[in-house]
């Protein structure tokens, strides 16, 4: 099933990002390095004007080496824009930005003009964390929850340096669905837009393919798991993890949490769940589903606009009254 989640306070987030673009030099976007092309947001181009853009990958410890540099050559292609990797707990790369976003407006930060820059990305990001990084303090407040951050704030970095802060925000309809599975499993979606079992059946048929050998390491498999399905390898590790209930029977909701909380935490070891020649794909086959749904819901409105203006519609209606 499609996972959405756009709660009541992202409205308001998109609101206020429209009003604030127009002052603002570089947007920053932050990506999870695990699903740069899931976690950007597609409204963003849009919400922005064109501004300049820094797309930072966070959560690098976290994700692919070699995914990672593919997706940085990616962006790092695109026009006005730079991308850099970091992990933003750690302060030295944390600052690294600061300079990029110099470099994409090299006519601000002087006398008077201090650089103004929006940070944005989507839920549980890191984006917090990185703040407070950069500014050497708790400036903002952190969790493994999505959605912590529901107030925008200025935070000043130097006295040429001004950093907005948003909520995470994700965007009204997710047309990719596999990015609605991989954004569920980093935590980026509230709980109770998805189902548990379902996304991590999705996440281990992509670790399946992508990184057997890790799975079967992480949760003691003696078997070569290359072809099993996906509901075969859940069913294994609730065996290994004593996820029992009666009978011998595999608890397959505590061994789902197991799969995600692992994933989350960075356990498994270096994992990134999608290329960009494999998101390209995805989002083609999304904007086909997406305009073909709109066809069909323009069709039934044509539909019945003609059925109401028909004369056995008014016919029916006079017998009715």
């Amino acid at each position: 099933m499609p996972i959405q989640w756009f709660p009541g306070h992202m409205h308001a987030t998109r609101k206020a990002l429209t009003q604030r673009i127009a002052l603002i030099d570089v947007v920053i976007e932050l990506l999870d390095a695990r699903l740069p092309g899931s976690s950007a947001n597609p409204m963003l181009a849009e919400l922005t004007g064109g501004k300049p853009g820094l797309k930072v990958l966070n959560k690098q410890d976290l994700a692919d080496p070699a995914c990672t540099a593919q997706w940085l050559a990616h962006y790092n292609a695109q026009q006005r824009t730079r991308a850099i990797a970091l992990d933003a707990s750690q302060a030295a790369p944390a600052r690294a930005l600061i300079a990029a976003c110099r470099a994409l407006a090299p006519h601000r930060g002087k006398a008077g003009k201090p650089m103004r820059v929006l940070i944005c990305g989507i839920p549980n990001v890191g984006k917090s964390t990185l703040i407070n990084t950069l500014a050497g303090r708790r400036k903002a407040p952190t969790g493994d929850e999505p959605g912590i951050t529901k107030l925008e704030q200025r935070i000043v970095l130097a006295d040429d340096f001004y950093l907005w802060d948003t909520p995470g925000m994700l965007w009204p309809r997710i047309i990719v669905e596999q990015s609605g599975y991989n954004l569920a499993a980093s935590g980026a979606v509230g709980r109770n837009a998805y189902d548990e079992q379902e996304v991590a059946l999705e996440l281990l048929e992509t670790l399946r393919r992508r990184y057997p050998q890790q799975v079967r390491t992480r949760f003691k498999l003696q078997e070569d798991i290359g072809a099993w399905r996906a509901e075969e390898i859940l069913q294994a590790i609730g065996r290994q993890r004593g996820t029992l209930l009666g009978g011998g029977q595999v608890n397959l909701q505590k061994a789902a949490e197991i799969v995600l909380n692992d994933f989350r935490g960075g356990v498994l070891g270096r994992i990134t769940l999608e290329t960009p020649e494999e998101y390209a794909l995805w989002l083609a086959e999304g904007r086909a589903k997406d305009a073909l749904r709109a066809e069909r819901k323009q069709a039934r409105q044509k539909k019945g606009k003609n059925a109401l203006a028909s004369p056995d519609f008014d016919r029916l209606e006079g017998e009715q009254e």
